[in-house]
């Protein structure tokens, strides 16, 4: 039962979500075998169930595969990127990190190129910007995180040491209702909590679906950002509460 229940598991992470009969063929057991083994999961928390199927949690603690996660939300990312790259100064130093929406500030880029010097620890990323004409990559080598294609740990921190950049712009997988970036994995949070302090601008790319939303690691409050790019979705709440801690805010316009 164990090597099936993670079987499941597996299968949801990489897909999203995924009918009985489809986890039936894949672990060669009817479908009631699976509709109790969905039954498990649920009661742990890992996944949802759904008419005829099955979803992986938001709140599961496991973090969605990449490639999933790229296409969440993709107009307002797409959207906030765009009002992202308007900040952009030629033969500037940018600080980003491998967050999904921070990635898709990285198309427009090669879209329109600039001169840039960019530092990352994405590898999509850096693979994104590679070869683009006035772009010089520098890539934070360290421990390469699979599920984030993102480098992390003491040797991609202390390398952050050398560098003071213009910019940054970070993702977030969470804002919390207390007002703290929050993230699903502790290296993760600690290369994001060092960014924040290797830059003179600090500038988070984050949908309103972010909003409201925790995860077990912090990443700092708030107000150790300059401004906040986030989407129309975003409560007016947030607007006053950011206002209030003197960080700039702008939406991205979708369509």
């Amino acid at each position: 039962m164990e090597i099936r229940l993670k079987q499941i598991q597996q299968f949801l992470y990489t897909q999203g979500a995924s009918s009985v009969e489809e986890l039936a063929r894949l672990t060669g057991s009817s479908p009631a075998t699976v509709r109790r083994d969905l039954a498990k999961l649920e009661e742990a928390g890992i996944i949802e169930r759904t008419h005829g199927g099955a979803r992986l949690a938001e709140a599961s603690g496991l973090e969605v595969a990449f490639s999933l996660r790229e296409h969440r939300q993709l107009e307002q990312k797409r959207a906030i990127a765009a009002a992202a790259y308007r900040l952009l100064r030629p033969e500037s130093t940018v600080l980003m990190d491998a967050g999904t929406t921070v990635l898709q500030l990285a198309r427009a880029i090669r879209l329109e190129p600039l001169p840039l010097t960019v530092i990352t620890n994405g590898l999509a990323l850096a693979q994104e910007l590679t070869g683009v004409r006035g772009i010089r990559v520098i890539f934070v080598g360290g421990l390469l995180r699979e599920d984030n294609l993102s480098s992390v740990g003491p040797y991609a921190e202390l390398l952050l040491e050398e560098f003071f950049c213009d910019q940054l712009f970070l993702g977030a997988t969470a804002v919390s209702p207390e007002g703290e970036m929050r993230t699903l994995d502790a290296a993760e949070a600690a290369i994001n909590k060092k960014m924040l302090s290797r830059a003179n601008e600090r500038i988070l790319l984050a949908d309103s679906s972010k909003f409201g939303k925790t995860g077990p690691f912090r990443v700092s409050g708030l107000q150790a950002l300059t401004q906040v790019i986030s989407d129309g979705g975003l409560e007016v709440a947030w607007e006053e509460r950011l206002q209030r801690w003197g960080i700039r805010l702008e939406r991205g316009r979708v369509g």
